[in-house]
């Protein structure tokens, strides 16, 4: 299992989390399995970008974006040199950390869990 640090998201995840999630697993679906609502209007994909994440820790773990990935990534919010879509970037086995950021470009929010 591979260690996720979650920072604090005012909506998302007030006081940040800490959890363990199975490599092979998606980001995205590892927040969701641990009660972290973030938003996934495509339906995990990589068809938009308000799964987005900044990777702060444990980046060079990760497999490298698709080109795919990278031209929905232009589009979002907030866009740093570790941003991922979360619905794309693969747990490996080296610890993460990830922050949310405080806006997606999502107009409404979905209502989706997992």
């Amino acid at each position: 299992m591979t260690q996720i640090i979650i920072l604090p998201h005012e909506e998302l995840c007030p006081q940040g989390a800490l959890f363990d999630a199975a490599p092979g697993t998606s980001i995205c679906d590892a927040l969701l399995e641990h009660g972290i609502e973030i938003e996934h209007a495509c339906e995990k994909s990589c068809a938009c970008t308000t799964c987005h994440v900044i990777v702060r820790e444990g980046l060079g773990s990760l497999a490298e974006a698709t080109e795919l990935e990278e031209d929905m990534l232009d589009k979002a919010w907030g866009l740093e040199s570790s941003s991922r879509l979360s619905c794309q970037a693969i747990v490996a086995d080296k610890e993460l950390v990830i922050e949310i950021p405080k806006y997606t470009i999502n107009m409404a929010k979905e209502g989706h869990s997992k």
